[in-house]
């Protein structure tokens, strides 16, 4: 007599079915990625969409993490500009301006239009 495999006590696969739809497919703890630096180069733009849909992303070299990629904190500013002068008053690099409350002083010429005219037609002439 051959023995008949089973699967935790069910021998007959079609009653076996029902239970598998019930089955969770994934995890609800999000996993972090590991990649190489050299597949990570070569797969650039598909790590940055993961990144930017919200997984971290560990870089390794030799098995060695030596970076992480993670998606931007709150608040920081979506332009690179902005998030680089944050970070370099955060760090106490540089200190911002202090502002009066009101507005600005006004804006004055350097020179009158006619003389900054007569100045330009002055170096024409000498060329």
């Amino acid at each position: 007599m051959s023995q008949q495999r089973t699967w935790q006590g069910f021998s007959d696969p079609v009653r076996l079915e029902p239970l598998l739809d019930k089955v969770a497919t994934g995890s609800y703890y999000t996993r972090m990625r590991c990649v190489g630096v050299k597949t990570l180069k070569n797969r650039l733009s598909e790590y940055l969409r993961l990144v930017a849909a919200g997984e971290s992303v560990l870089v390794t070299d030799r098995e060695r993490v030596i970076a992480e990629l993670t998606p931007p904190r709150e608040g920081r500013s979506p332009l690179g500009s902005d998030a680089v002068l944050a970070d370099a008053v955060r760090n106490g690099w540089i200190t911002p301006a202090v502002l009066s409350p009101g507005t600005p002083p006004p804006r004055l010429p350097v020179d009158s239009f006619r003389n900054i005219l007569r100045e330009l037609d002055s170096d024409r002439t000498e060329r």
